[in-house]
Parts: structure tokens; C-alpha cells; sequence
């Protein structure tokens, strides 16, 4: 099982597709892991060498002792792709991936070629909103939170039309270390980029679901109105639009990074 070694742990990566071609890294949401990408990987590696990771303190990568920042998830980004002497990258992050994908805008743009933030906001949630979940998985463990969390990540027709999909992402969701999960939460807590996202100059794709409450469409709209150039793409889906409208995902995903 490939890890690449950190300062303090360690990250779990997979990497498919041509040593030659150009490098697409996928970064995960709160409570999943690089497996959240599947349906993505045979559709880009075609084109692209793809790299996937759990983020710390997600799937098998070190749960290191929190509370985490997203600067720290951006820097284990950078401590991968040294790992693999990958001067520039195409980056996809959704929700807490999407913040990790605005740092590495703002702080390491050298290591960027395209950015594409899915489902996810400059400031997501409120400190309230965050020191709560944060109690609720300590005191309660994964599952106390797991049935809400399904019911923000797939629209009501989703979880209708493919619950042993949903199911297989839930139990995934259930087994994330809960002290991971919360050092996480602290991380997007604390993360504010409302101010900074100006800043960004690379060619930047925000992808957004209708039915998103989590990172909501004007939280999309918000990104687009404030990097310069950015496209704006909105899906009949919630949060994990990448899985709910995989092939129009894949599609908008592909067309971007073609053009």
C-alpha cells in the first residue's frame, strides 16, 4: 500500500495513469476518502497522470494530533508532490479539498496550473456550527453525526434512486477516525479566504450543486464573482456532485482542463 512519508505521518496516495502525461491531483471532502474519486479515475486517467490522497486524519493517512489548518493540508499537498518531483499541477478539491485548492492558489500559484473548486465556499459554516460537530463526534463517535451528513451530501432523489451507493459511502464515512475527522473540522473552522481569493490568477473552474446546502450555489457564485476569469458550473445535485452527476461532472471537468 503506497504511503509518502511526512514530517509527522504519513499520506495515503494512489496514482494511475502515463508517468508523461500532465498531473491531475483529486483532494477529498470532510469524511471521505480518495475512493470518493472513482468514478472520476477512468475517465481522466486516460488523459492524466491522476493522484489521489486521503487527506490527514481521513481513510489510512496519519490521524496526527489537531486541531489541523488548512495551510497544514496545503503543505501536505506540496509534500506530495515533491514526493513525486511534480513541478506543476491541475488541482480538484471539493468542499475541505476546495480550501485546500484555494491556499495552494494563494501561497504556492507556482505549483498550479488549473484549479478546480467544487462544492465548496471561501467560509463555510460558522465557529458555532463547527465547535458543535466537533463535540457531537467526540462525545458520539462517527455514526452519531453519519445520517445527517448522507442527507447534506445526496439530494433526497439520489438517496431514493441508489441507497446501496449511498450505504457503501456511509460506512465509509462511519470508519474515519473521529479525532481526524474533528482536527479537520477545526482546520475549516478557522479558514477565511473571502478576502484573499482575488488574489488567485490561475484559470479557475467552480462546479456547484443546486441542491447543495452545505456550500450552497451563491457560495459557487461568490468564488466565480471574485477570481478573475473563473467559469461557473451548477449541477442537478447536492454536495458530492462528483458522484450524484458523475458523467456531467467528468464532462465539465474534462472540458475545462482542455481548453
Amino acid at each position: 500500500m503506497p504511503f509518502a512519508q511526512l514530517r509527522d505521518g504519513r499520506l495515503h496516495y494512489e496514482i494511475a495513469g502515463s508517468p508523461g502525461a500532465p498531473a491531475l491531483v483529486f483532494s477529498n471532502s470532510l469524511g471521505a476518502t480518495l475512493s470518493m474519486w472513482d468514478s472520476q479515475l477512468p475517465v481522466l486517467q486516460k488523459q492524466f497522470r491522476v493522484l489521489r490522497y486521503d487527506t490527514r486524519g481521513h481513510g489510512q493517512s496519519s490521524p496526527t494530533p489537531g486541531p489541523y489548518v488548512i495551510e497544514q493540508l496545503g503543505r501536505d499537498v506540496l509534500a506530495l508532490l515533491d514526493e513525486f518531483e511534480l513541478g506543476r499541477v491541475n488541482f480538484c478539491g471539493l468542499s475541505m479539498g476546495g480550501q485546500t485548492g484555494m491556499w495552494l492558489a494563494l501561497n504556492a500559484a507556482d505549483r498550479l496550473d488549473k484549479l478546480i473548486l467544487s462544492n465548496t465556499a471561501a467560509k463555510i459554516g460558522t465557529p458555532e456550527m463547527w465547535n458543535t460537530r466537533i463535540e457531537t463526534v467526540q462525545k458520539g463517535g462517527m455514526k452519531s453525526i453519519s445520517a445527517a451528513v448522507m442527507e447534506r451530501w445526496f439530494s433526497a432523489d439520489y438517496r431514493s434512486s441508489s441507497p446501496d451507493a449511498v450505504a457503501v459511502i456511509q460506512q465509509s464515512f462511519e470508519r474515519t477516525n473521529p479525532e481526524g475527522y474533528a482536527a479537520n473540522c477545526a482546520a475549516i473552522r478557522d479558514f477565511d479566504a473571502r478576502e484573499a481569493i482575488a488574489a488567485i490568477q490561475k484559470p479557475t473552474l467552480v462546479i456547484s450543486g443546486t441542491h447543495d446546502a452545505a456550500t450552497t450555489p451563491a457560495d459557487g457564485r461568490y468564488l466565480r464573482e471574485h477570481i478573475a476569469g473563473a467559469r461557473y458550473v451548477e449541477l442537478n445535485a447536492a454536495h458530492l456532485s462528483n458522484i450524484e452527476t458523475s458523467d456531467r461532472f467528468n464532462t465539465e471537468l474534462g472540458a475545462f482542463l482542455q481548453s
